[in-house]
């Protein structure tokens, strides 16, 4: 069997190209001594990868130059060598851009055999629905009758927040870069109000029409000046769960904050960044309440889905530039 593999090629400047990327294929390796072969089927593509692809230091390694990529991905087994991990289980891990994987079979995790795709483990039911309530919910601590506003909201996890803000009994408003993402918000995730920022003339005024009252949450995803309009509408003791920052990510140079963070002060705002990996409990809490939401009709969940591992590199430039709704997915077979 051959294994397809996607490699960093070099490090980006500025924005991520397809130069980035070289394409490699190799036999498929055998397991050793507590590893397991996976042949993977499902893999995630995330905003946070690209801070991987840059030399620094941070919460998580850098990726390397010459060496596979690595993803959240969801598989079947192969070949075990790991007690506990048979054939034909699914399991889901830190694996390969590639057709194959060999892994520790410690750092795996088997997945239940039940009627929701296999690909949700990646989504709703993985790291961006389990961000998505961390933040919300520990974070931020809504409460019922918050406004809640989010930023990147028809994207993997402001698609979830919205929906888990309105489960909780709270309004919410969001922002979306489409006219189609706009109406999506409101006829499928349950947001009260939306606009399309890139068609807003001044985007503090365009949030204050939809939060008239003010922010009492805000789930930021995005930064840059969309979180500066946003800062301003913010109500006293309001809080901000700082999830992302994707409006820098391709930004060469380091770019300079929000401007009026002294209002900080007199409303008595609380800023928060939070990585999801350290809230485990609240992670294994939420997938619990969100099978029983999802079959009940609470949380619905949308997926845009590349075929093949040789486009996930465009996948991945795709989702940085807003091109998904919900979950940026590849199916590798």
């Amino acid at each position: 069997m051959k294994n397809i593999q996607v490699r960093l090629a070099s490090r980006p400047s500025g924005w991520v190209s397809r130069d980035n990327f070289t394409i490699t294929e190799n036999e498929v390796a055998e397991p050793g001594p507590g590893q397991v072969l996976v042949r993977n089927l499902f893999m995630s593509v995330d905003p946070y990868m690209r801070g991987r692809m840059n030399d620094v230091q941070s919460y998580i390694p850098p990726f390397q130059i010459g060496e596979v990529l690595q993803a959240g991905v969801v598989g079947e087994v192969v070949a075990s060598n790991y007690p506990g991990v048979a054939e034909r289980d699914y399991v889901m891990g830190m694996l390969g851009w590639e057709n194959f994987s060999i892994s520790d079979g410690r750092l795996l995790r088997k997945l239940p055999r039940s009627s929701a795709p296999l690909s949700w483990h990646l989504g709703i039911l993985g790291m961006p629905g389990m961000t998505a309530y961390v933040g919300l919910m520990k974070i931020a601590a809504v409460k019922p009758s918050d406004t809640v506003f989010v930023t990147a909201a028809a994207g993997a996890v402001g698609s979830v927040v919205g929906q888990l803000a309105r489960i909780h009994g709270c309004r919410v408003a969001g922002t979306a870069g489409t006219e189609r993402k706009v109406a999506l918000l409101k006829k499928e995730f349950g947001y009260d109000a939306a606009f399309n920022y890139k068609s807003s003339g001044s985007l503090a005024a365009s949030i204050k029409q939809v939060c008239p009252a003010g922010i009492d949450v805000l789930f930021e995803n995005v930064g840059g000046e969309i979180f500066e309009a946003a800062l301003w509408n913010m109500r006293d003791h309001g809080r901000i769960a700082l999830c992302g920052m994707i409006a820098d990510y391709n930004s060469e140079e380091p770019q300079p904050g929000p401007r009026g963070m002294m209002l900080m002060i007199g409303r008595r705002l609380t800023m928060r960044g939070f990585i999801v990996t350290d809230h485990p409990e609240a992670c294994d809490e939420y997938v619990a309440k969100a099978i029983a939401w999802v079959a009940e009709g609470k949380l619905v969940y949308r997926e845009t889905i590349a075929v093949g591992v040789e486009n996930a590199p465009q996948a991945f430039i795709d989702m940085l530039r807003g091109g998904n709704t919900g979950k940026q997915i590849v199916r590798l077979s």
